[in-house]
């Protein structure tokens, strides 16, 4: 295991030495801006997250919701670019020294090339990939350079995944299992729900991967209940909201480190 997947699974396995689960926030690279974004990803850093998702922004983000899709939009109309996401997972670690993974949907990798893909985000001292929209039967050539650079190949699951797709996924992938509470796009949850609870279960039985549970978290409370069952817990909308509705950018960054320490004591209350 090269230094960067095992900087991530280090991590994951230092929160659960502590009876906690991680922390795992989520922000899209050039949001507000790439310097912008980079001080936000050190602030939820600095408030208490473990790790960090960076998102490469994408003009049909099939899985996110509105809250992702006007950031997205943002940083897009801002110019961003994949160097500007290697930019940002490259100062972010250094800056910090925690693991910073790239979430991504599949084209813009595949219209950037696999192997430069991977070796840049190796470099700048990436953690690995997520990839929610990449089958696990089309992922050879993906994994081979993957696991050439050291990076962690993190796949969606889902509560309508059967039992053996799950066994398929959680042997195909490595860091950890994304668990996705339930069906629909990203966002803020009233509820989390027992159906996250049932697929950390199911998932468990197929790998021991830690399984990190997103898509709809958004308080210290709901932090507490997922940690009560998964081994992490990933907010995303709720932090890229808190950017969104400050009164200035000095606001935001103080609103999303306010949040991920809210966030961190949740996932201490298991």
């Amino acid at each position: 295991m090269s230094g960067n997947i095992r900087l991530l699974s280090d991590t994951l396995a230092r929160a659960r030495s502590e009876d906690r689960a991680a922390l795992v926030a989520y922000l899209p690279a050039g949001f507000p801006t790439v310097d912008g974004g980079i001080e936000a990803i050190k602030a939820v850093f600095d408030g208490g997250a473990d790790v960090v998702e960076v998102g490469l922004p994408h003009s049909d983000p099939v899985l996110d919701g509105p809250v992702i899709q006007t950031a997205d939009d943002i940083a897009l109309r801002g110019g961003v670019r994949i160097a500007d996401v290697m930019r940002t997972v490259r100062e972010a670690t250094r800056a910090t020294g925690k693991p910073v993974l790239v979430m991504t949907y599949w084209n813009p990798i595949d219209r950037y090339g696999i192997e430069r893909f991977t070796a840049e985000l190796a470099e700048a001292g990436g953690a690995g990939c997520i990839l929610p929209d990449l089958p696990v039967q089309e992922s050879a050539v993906w994994r081979e350079h993957a696991e050439k650079h050291g990076l962690a190949t993190v796949f969606v699951v889902a509560p309508s995944s059967r039992d053996e797709r799950l066994a398929e996924i959680t042997a195909a992938g490595s860091g950890f299992v994304y668990a996705a509470s339930l069906m629909g796009v990203t966002g803020t949850r009233e509820s989390v729900g027992a159906q996250a609870q049932d697929l950390v279960g199911r998932t468990r039985a197929t790998t021991e991967l830690p399984v990190c549970v997103g898509l709809g978290v958004s308080n210290a409370e709901q932090a507490a209940e997922v940690a009560g069952f998964a081994d992490g817990v990933i907010v995303g909308s709720a932090f890229v909201k808190r950017l969104l509705d400050a009164d200035d950018h000095a606001a935001g960054i103080a609103a999303v480190r306010a949040l991920a320490g809210e966030l961190a004591e949740g996932v201490r209350k298991r």
